[in-house]
Order: structure tokens, then C-alpha cells, then sequence
């Protein structure tokens, strides 16, 4: 098998093959833990750790934003829909339901988020009851919403989301 230099190296290391392992005779594969896929559900675990620790973060994955506050608060964000659950609040983590398989992903979604005049809120789907969450990094949230619609077409964004019915 012939590798090109500028593909990602089969080690697992995220690097171009030309950075990295370099001489195919070299080369060892990494064992399987190590090339473990990356998760929506392990995302959220690394964010309530993140935010149990009260260690700010704003990162994405996908149409995926997750946020987490230096004091302990962290929210799961879908950009398409603006749908937000918080798995975190003041350090304490909160147990979340998400399901996931190579074909979809199944999120109880406990909020709608908004950002308006350079300001964060939150409604509650059960109670309609509209927060603003002034410690959220907005600035940064809204720059990665910025950078998701940037970095996938309007129909893609559009086809995401499937009816119940």
C-alpha cells in the first residue's frame, strides 16, 4: 500500500504523513485504543469535566459548539436550530441523554438559544422562561457560528435535522 505524503499519517498521529512517520518501513500502526473515534457524547464528557473544574472553554465539532464558564457552567449548542442543553451547573454535572449511532444522533434538547445585541439567553422549552446568561463567552460563541455556517453549504446546514413524523 502506497501512502502519499501529503495524507494523514495511518498511525494515528493527525499529522501529513510527510511530517510524521515519514519512511513506509517505519511505520507502525497504532494499536486500536488509540485510534478510538471521536464522540458527541465523549465531547460532552470532556466539557463537564472541563467545566466541573471550572476551566473556561469554547470549542466545536461539526455544527456542535460546547461552552463551559470558569464558574462552572456548561451548555452543548447545535448552531442549525440554536437548540442548547446544559450539562453543568456551578461545578456539579448534570447526567444528559444522548444517543448516538453511524447514522444519527438523538439529543433531548432543554433549551433555545439567542444571541441579541452582543447578549446570550436561553428559553426553556417546558416552562417558555427566557434567562440571560451574561457569564457565557458570547463574542467567542458567536465567532463559531460564524466559522460553522462558513464551513458548511446553506443546504447542508438546511438538510441536518430530520421530522418525527
Amino acid at each position: 500500500m502506497k501512502i502519499g505524503r501529503n495524507e494523514p499519517c495511518p498511525c494515528g498521529s493527525g499529522n501529513k504523513f510527510k511530517k510524521c512517520c515519514k519512511d513506509e518501513a517505519k511505520f507502525q500502526p497504532a494499536a486500536p485504543e488509540k485510534l478510538a473515534k471521536v464522540t458527541l457524547a465523549g465531547e460532552v464528557e470532556k466539557l463537564q469535566k472541563n467545566a466541573a473544574a471550572k476551566k473556561a472553554q469554547v470549542n466545536t465539532m461539526g455544527v456542535f459548539i460546547f461552552a463551559a464558564t470558569d464558574n462552572g457552567d456548561g451548555w452543548l449548542l447545535e448552531m442549525t436550530d440554536m437548540d442548547g442543553l446544559k450539562v453543568c451547573e456551578k461545578g456539579e454535572i448534570i447526567e444528559v441523554d444522548i444517543n448516538e449511532s453511524p447514522e444519527t444522533i438523538e439529543v433531548n434538547w432543554s433549551h433555545h438559544f439567542a444571541i441579541r445585541k452582543k447578549k446570550f439567553f436561553v428559553t426553556d422549552y417546558k416552562t417558555e422562561e427566557e434567562v440571560e446568561l451574561s457569564d457565557l463567552p458570547t463574542h467567542s460563541i458567536f465567532a463559531a457560528i460564524k466559522r460553522i455556517r462558513k464551513k458548511f453549504p446553506k443546504d447542508l446546514l438546511a438538510s441536518i435535522h430530520l421530522d418525527e413524523e
